[in-house]
This record gives C-alpha cells, sequence and structure tokens, in this order.
C-alpha cells in the first residue's frame, strides 16, 4: 500500500474500535478479581499474528498469481482484505467461547461495521480514486471475500490453542470463564 492508504488503514481501524468501551464481559468472567496472565497473553499473540500474517501472503498469492493484479488493483485489494480481517476478527477474539453466544455491544457491532462499509465503498468514490484506489474486478473482490472468510473460520478454530485452553475444555468447545486464572480472594 501506498503511505497514505496505510494511513488511512490505521485510521478507520481506530475508528472503527471506538465502541470498545461500550461493551461488555459474561457476568462469570468478572465474578472475582483476574490476574493478568503474561504467558497467555504472549501464547495469543504468537498464534493469532502469525496466523493473521499467513492469511496476507495468501492474499498476496492470489493476488499476483491467480489475478496477475496490476499494482494499483494490488494495493486496493490488500487495503480491502486487511479492513475486512482486522475489523471482524475483532468480534472472533473478544470472547473466549463462539462469537454468536456473546453479542457485542451495538456501539461495538455499529462503530465496527460502519467503518467497514465506509472501507469497503472507497475504491468505488472519487475519494478513493484520489488516494490511489481502483475499482477492484468482481472476482477479485470474491477472492478476497473468501480469503477473510476463511482467516474468520480458522481464527475461530485455533481460538482454544492460542489460549491454551485445549485439553482441558476440549478442542472446540466453549471455553468456561471459569478457566480463567484468578488471584485467590
Amino acid at each position: 500500500m501506498l503511505p497514505t492508504q496505510i494511513l488511512l488503514n490505521n485510521l478507520i481501524y481506530d475508528l472503527s474500535e471506538v465502541g470498545i468501551p461500550f461493551d461488555g464481559v459474561p457476568d462469570e468472567a468478572v465474578a472475582r478479581p483476574q490476574a493478568w496472565d503474561m504467558a497467555r497473553l504472549i501464547r495469543f499473540a504468537g498464534v493469532m499474528g502469525p496466523l493473521s500474517s499467513l492469511f496476507d501472503l495468501a492474499t498476496f498469492a492470489l493476488l499476483l498469481v491467480v489475478f496477475g493484479a496490476r499494482p494499483d488493483e494490488f494495493r486496493t485489494a490488500w487495503f480491502l482484505e486487511s479492513m475486512a480481517t482486522q475489523i471482524l476478527v475483532i468480534f472472533v477474539i473478544r470472547t473466549i467461547g463462539r462469537p454468536w453466544h456473546n453479542r457485542p455491544s451495538a456501539v461495538l457491532a455499529g462503530s465496527s461495521l460502519l467503518a467497514l462499509a465506509v472501507a469497503l465503498a472507497l475504491p468505488f468514490t472519487p475519494a478513493g480514486a484520489w488516494i490511489g484506489f481502483v475499482v477492484p474486478p468482481a472476482p477479485v473482490l470474491a477472492g478476497i471475500a473468501a480469503i477473510t472468510v476463511a482467516y474468520l473460520v480458522v481464527a475461530e478454530i485455533v481460538k482454544p490453542f492460542a489460549l491454551g485452553s485445549v485439553g482441558t475444555a476440549g478442542a472446540g468447545a466453549a471455553v468456561s470463564a471459569e478457566r480463567v486464572r484468578t488471584r485467590p480472594a
């Protein structure tokens, strides 16, 4: 991406997350004081970060090898994939259970989806052209949509591994809030 496109990506993403302070957590997750578990945080980042990078590489391969994208098409499609994956994965990682079992606040959902709509519409506007975006071909959009869905599914599948909860709650099972390490009362 061009420098202005990267800055715009960061700005839109930051605005998408203004709803986080209005989000809630299940009552059982805050029933007693929680201690920071840095090892768990590092493990989570060590799994989810490379996963995101793998899907970026898959996007690059799709755009360059399959579609033979020109530089402006490549930058536009990468911007769209980046915005979609980083905004939507919040709904996967914001809860230790399944995303559909613990709905986000209306403010978080609204701010995230509004920002995503703006990002997805941008290449189709004069402002998008001014920033260097082009209207991506329909097959490229379909490919980006497929990669985004695949990323979200895989992120949900590996989330228990990233949290270090496999083996105690079972692979793919919703992790109980009681599994969160707590300080002695």
